[in-house]
């Protein structure tokens, strides 16, 4: 597996977030006041009804990318062969690897995200793996704070942020290897 740019910081950026052990909402959209359950997007058995997503904090960086862009976000766990650790992180000392399109990288710029913080009460994991969690109830979020330089809080994080012309073959890769991951927004992926 080969990449375009791989792109690395030091872990000295001031966390924006630092809670990691919250439930999050993130939204291109300001001043949210109450979140509605609503449909979910994709098939979850677990899913009974409309619902309000929320992602844990451990697993935010997934998320703090523009709603629509396409990413494939891996991690080695206890489980992850020493083949897979060394074909997809490699050297890396980093946790989590998240890539994205090499097109994506001036919207990553210029985007600000903004990050809800959700109480835990009345939340239910669905997807442990990709830090899921639902509500049937609505939501008032507890707070709210806006992410201008998506690229810092990312490197803050213990990830590395990977840019590559396409994503179709390493979604596949990554999908038959021993990693967690999260292929999401795969719809916009480039060819």
């Amino acid at each position: 597996m080969h990449f375009i740019k791989k792109w690395a910081m030091p872990l000295n950026h001031q966390d924006l977030l630092k809670n990691y052990n919250g439930l999050f909402h993130i939204s291109e959209e300001a001043g949210i006041q109450i979140f509605e359950p609503r449909p979910s997007p994709s098939f979850f058995k677990a899913i009974t009804g409309n619902v309000v997503f929320a992602i844990d904090g451990k697993l935010l960086h997934n998320y703090l990318l523009p709603r629509d862009c396409p990413r494939v976000t891996y991690y080695a766990t206890p489980a992850t062969t020493e083949a897979d650790k060394e074909r997809f992180i490699g050297g890396s000392n980093a946790t989590h690897i998240v890539a994205i399109e090499s097109g994506w990288y001036q919207r990553l710029k210029e985007t600000t995200l903004y990050s809800y913080e959700f109480p835990a009460d009345g939340f239910i994991i669905v997807d442990e793996c990709a830090g899921y969690y639902v509500s049937y109830q609505p939501v008032v979020p507890l707070s709210l704070t806006p992410v201008t330089d998506i690229i810092a809080e990312l490197l803050s994080r213990n990830i590395e942020l990977r840019f590559t012309p396409s994503l179709i073959r390493l979604a596949d890769a990554v999908g038959k290897s021993t990693l967690n991951f999260s292929n999401i927004r795969m719809r916009n992926a480039g060819k």
